[in-house]
């Protein structure tokens, strides 16, 4: 059953109203029509399934039929902070991770990010990349779109970052030594529940002095296994790991 993410001002008493860019999927992709049913999910977390009665140039009415009591979010609230990245890899994060169940995402101006961003630019982005997480969020039915955050230098991450329980940063020279902290045993340290913040550098790595400030902030170095995994990938396993040790085995 598609699922569509529904502003509170459309909810009314008995029903739904769908529209823009929804209402014109409804009826011109899913092509569905009145008797159809979706889910309408309301921004604080729950969703509904909704039975269409009317469907119009521009606006979707719908009934409500049945409350979703069931939630497939995150016991854990896991920030994803991902320096810019070149191409297209800042939208994979965003698909993927919010797949895997992230509940926000900040976009990071490291200092070896080869992509630099104006205000302008920024702008643009970041309109385009709230409409992926909508989308992904819709096909992979979470509850909630993660948040977006506006861009941020390590500097302003540390600023933040008294909000968060753990602060996990993935350092490649952290894979290279004799005495390195694990991904596994930083994990190991969070409970469910937990605001947890990762930070994942740009293509060149961290530079030393980022490293170093994130350190004194009470960041943890880990690695993210015994391989140097690219910027893109780096996001998704950490994600997929906590998913897994959290949601699958049941760990709290």
């Amino acid at each position: 059953m598609q699922r569509y993410f529904v502003p509170a001002e459309n909810w009314q008493q008995n029903g739904v109203l769908i529209k823009g860019d929804d209402a014109h999927h409804i009826s011109r992709v899913m092509r569905l029509k009145a008797g159809n049913e979706v889910i309408c999910n309301h921004p604080d977390g729950q969703a509904a399934i909704c039975e269409i009665t009317e469907i119009t140039s521009n606006v979707v009415r719908t009934e409500m039929k049945e409350w979703l009591h069931a939630s497939n979010e995150s016991p854990i609230s896991v920030t994803i902070a991902q320096a810019l990245a070149k191409g297209d890899k800042f939208e994979l994060v965003l698909q993927k991770g919010t797949e895997l169940g992230a509940a926000a995402f900040i976009p990071v101006q490291a200092e070896r990010s080869v992509v630099v961003w104006d205000d302008k630019k920024a702008e643009k982005r970041l309109n385009r990349y709230a409409k992926i997480l909508k989308e992904a969020s819709e096909q992979c039915h979470r509850n909630k779109i993660p948040q977006l955050q506006p861009v941020a230098t390590i500097t302003d991450l540390i600023e933040q970052s008294h909000y968060f329980d753990k602060k996990i940063f993935a350092y490649e020279e952290e894979a290279k030594t004799d005495t390195f902290q694990t991904f596994a045993q930083s994990v190991a340290e969070i409970k469910s529940g937990d605001n947890v913040l990762i930070v994942i550098g740009p293509e060149g790595g961290f530079s030393e002095q980022e490293a170093v400030l994130m350190k004194q902030a009470m960041f943890s170095p880990v690695r993210l296994g015994p391989r140097i995994l690219r910027t893109e990938t780096a996001a998704i396993y950490a994600l997929a790991s906590m998913s897994y040790h959290f949601e699958e085995l049941g760990c709290e």
